[in-house]
């Protein structure tokens, strides 16, 4: 598998990065002293301008005739804070006739691994269609049912592979392939930045909703790039035929830049991402959802305090003496309201990351993973195994259990990771 999967990588061309795409930009991706770090085109500080700013700039000129069905949530926003589909709607030169939404649903009120079902929008009376764990045939159907021309994708990413958005983006782009309709993406920053991929690739073997295809565990990419990337790499095979996608860029984003410098707004996409904070260390500390410990989901601080019933201060003190690069490691105690342990005293640590460029969050979550296994003697993986779905492939787990160090487990990957970050470089958009 690994082999085959590396000969797979390692075809990508620049031909295959260009596919069926146009871009509303101008021109080529910027020169590195395009614009100062955090400021748009026209020179203002903090002036990113997301995909959804420039479409209505244009005046909506790519949606012109089309029926069109957004798929956002709430996170789908313009900088004064209206969500676009509200915006959409009251413009007339958008025929807006369906939202589409996933996990969490579209105004954002259900937990992890649910939604909302299919309902209507009261705001605008607009038909919702849920298509959450929907893909393939299934999810074709419902855009024959909705009976748009054009799907609109505006959904903010955190950056992580197993953010589950980044697959109902790709099964609606392999939906969109499938039944010939248009695909607009419109494109946000990647919170944590877009400098490098990090973390094992997943291996096909372990495809699921949180990761379909062999991309990095932090892929250090925009979701524009990231549907560039599938169309270039994955649709032929899993669709028969590249989609008609059209990419509108981010201006003045570049690839050093992390949320705080946009000038944008965060809303939450989901209820436990609630600052780039959360995103900082999620690409990491989400592995802990395959473990029985508490990845801090029922605090004000998900996936940032972690711990179990009866731990101790050892656990901060064993990860700490590691001098991992950017962070410190405080022992911490806590009550999650909900989730995992909900209502029982937790005893762990929680991470305050102190140099966010130095620090390597997925270098972290194993480490943190090697010395939990070490000082907690009820440490258990999920009987179910869905560490293995989280990080790509069974060999993290496998090699923990064999008492690998934390060099060990990410030496394992760089040879995938390599060859990832090669076909990667096709796709990239920003400098």
């Amino acid at each position: 598998m690994l082999t085959s999967r590396r000969s797979f990588l390692a075809t990508a061309t620049a031909a295959g990065a260009a596919g069926a795409v146009t871009m509303l930009a101008t021109g080529p991706a910027p020169a590195a002293d395009a614009a100062p770090v955090g400021r748009g085109s026209d020179g203002a500080p903090g002036r990113v301008r997301p995909g959804f700013e420039r479409l209505a700039a244009d005046g909506y000129g790519l949606l012109a005739g089309q029926k069109v069905g957004a798929l956002t949530n709430m996170s789908g926003v313009t900088r004064d804070m209206r969500g676009i589909v509200d915006v959409m709607h009251a413009d007339p030169r958008v025929q807006l006739t369906a939202i589409f939404t996933g996990e969490h649903g579209y105004r954002g009120n259900p937990q992890a691994g649910k939604s909302e079902g299919d309902a209507v929008d009261k705001p605008t009376g607009l038909p919702i269609y849920d298509t959450y764990l929907k893909s393939g045939a299934a999810l074709a159907g419902v855009l024959d049912k909705a009976g748009v021309d054009t799907v609109v994708y505006d959904f903010q990413d955190c950056g992580a592979r197993f953010y589950t958005c980044n697959w109902t983006l790709y099964d609606a782009m392999v939906a969109a392939a499938m039944t010939r309709r248009r695909f607009v993406v419109l494109d946000r920053p990647n919170p944590v930045t877009g400098r490098r991929a990090l973390g094992p690739v997943l291996h096909r073997d372990q495809a699921s909703f949180v990761g379909r295809e062999p991309i990095a565990q932090a892929h250090g990419m925009t979701t524009g790039e990231l549907a560039l990337l599938y169309n270039g790499e994955f649709l032929p095979r899993s669709a028969g035929r590249r989609v008609d996608l059209e990419v509108v860029r981010l201006d003045g984003w570049q690839r050093a830049d992390f949320y705080d410098v946009t000038g944008l707004p965060w809303v939450p996409p989901s209820p436990n991402m609630a600052t780039p904070d959360t995103a900082l260390v999620y690409s990491g500390t989400c592995l802990f959802e395959g473990t029985n410990m508490s990845e801090g989901r029922g605090t004000t601080h998900p996936f940032e305090m972690l711990g179990a019933p009866g731990l101790d201060g050892s656990w901060a003190a064993a990860v700490s003496e590691l001098v991992l690069p950017g962070v410190y490691f405080r022992e911490a105690y806590y009550t999650p309201t909900f989730d995992k342990h909900h209502d029982r005293e937790v005893g762990g640590l929680q991470i305050h990351v102190h140099d966010r460029t130095a620090y390597d969050p997925v270098r972290t979550g194993i480490a943190l993973l090697v010395t939990a296994k070490q000082t907690y003697k009820d440490f258990a993986w999920l009987p179910d195994h869905y560490i293995d779905h989280l990080a790509g492939t069974d060999q993290v787990r496998h090699l923990i259990d064999k008492g690998a160090s934390t060099e060990d487990v990410v030496s394992w990957w760089q040879d995938d990771l390599a060859a990832f970050t090669t076909v990667r470089a096709n796709y990239l958009q920003y400098a």
